[in-house]
């Protein structure tokens, strides 16, 4: 995608000084290309113990499309961008801290929280991005949605009144509308957080910050990598070969996303110094088994971040008073209409 976007001015805390700078940002993640490969192929590996309504070719084909909405919005005005573009990165240092401030480790639960804490340093949640908050947000999001679809399951088999098994039904189908369109969208923020430049503070060219290696400095780079390389040189067929099979980290969202995050900055050394011996530039198949790595690393935690929030979805609550999803499947609550429209 283009690297013509706003420029955010990026300060960072170094282990002997403080220095102000001011760097540009390509902040699109992958380009149109590399953001359908990863929503499509993770749509296509999803295992099946998801609901099969999820698990078709149609289905997979409109959450790869979905996979771009986050960036074809960008532009819409100033009061969205302001707001929503920041989800898409986070600059960590090479310590893997927010702007030298916050440890990855230390997130606090809210963005609220997160800002709060930046502020104390000199620095806000809009210039450091928050895109481990975008994740988690819309994990849960699809959790709640999941528990939903289930519970519009549990009503049109239960209920004792036709009008409502009917009403249940047609909820049921609006469901997944709203699942197909959330995860479609959300599973961008995934994409991001797969390319290394989305997770660090060398996000366009290597920036002010000491050198002795003479990474590339290029302002330039970000765009190329994510967007003309992957569209000219990256094949389909590798990406999907190289997706691992699926882990769970007996581990919660937020750590998951932690983990994720911190594999992806980790690579970013590498990447300059690909970038400095050719292997972009020169398309080598060095250059592409890593690019393709790195593609192959979001559908594998795309589709696994789906199948957790399916599983974890009975956990989850639905209606108005509350109910657990897990006690309603269970039959210790009975489903009413009354309880998913409440006054």
């Amino acid at each position: 995608m283009s690297s013509d976007r706003p420029r955010r001015t990026a300060l960072t805390l170094l282990s002997v000084a403080l220095l102000s700078v001011t760097g540009g940002d390509n902040a699109w993640g992958w380009g149109a290309t590399g953001h359908e490969l990863v929503s499509g192929i993770a749509a296509e590996q999803l295992p099946a113990v998801l609901p099969a309504f999820l698990r078709t070719p149609e289905v997979a084909a409109e959450i790869a499309v979905l996979g771009r909405e986050l960036d074809r919005s960008k532009g819409a005005g100033k009061t969205h961008d302001a707001e929503r573009d920041p989800g898409h990165y986070i600059d960590l240092d090479d310590e893997g801290s927010v702007f030298g401030i916050l440890p990855l480790s230390r997130l606090p639960p809210t963005r609220e929280e997160y800002d709060t804490l930046l502020r104390q340093g000199g620095f806000t949640q809009y210039k450091a991005g928050y895109l481990p908050y975008a994740i988690i947000d819309g994990w849960l999001q699809l959790r709640k949605d999941f528990a939903y679809w289930r519970a519009d399951v549990v009503g049109a088999r239960t209920a004792t009144d036709p009008a409502e098994r009917v009403w249940f039904e047609a909820d049921r189908v609006l469901r997944e509308k709203l699942i197909i369109r959330d995860l479609g969208v959300w599973s961008h923020y995934i994409g991001d957080a797969s390319q290394r430049m989305h997770v660090s503070i060398h996000f366009n060219g290597w920036g002010p910050y000491p050198n002795p290696k003479n990474y590339s400095t290029s302002s330039s780079l970000h765009a190329f990598f994510e967007g003309a390389f992957v569209c000219n040189y990256v094949d389909r067929t590798a990406v999907t070969g190289a997706v691992r099979p699926y882990r769970d980290c007996g581990c919660s969202i937020e750590e998951r996303t932690r983990t994720y995050l911190l594999g992806t900055q980790a690579q970013i050394v590498p990447l300059y110094e690909l970038e400095q011996t050719g292997e972009f530039k020169s398309a080598t198949q060095a250059g592409r088994d890593f690019v393709v790595q790195r593609l192959a690393a979001a559908v594998s935690e795309l589709r696994d971040m789906i199948v957790d929030a399916w599983t974890d979805s009975p956990n989850a609550t639905v209606g108005y008073p509350e109910r657990r999803l897990r006690d309603i499947e269970a039959g210790t609550v009975v489903l009413t209409r009354a309880m998913f429209g409440a006054d």
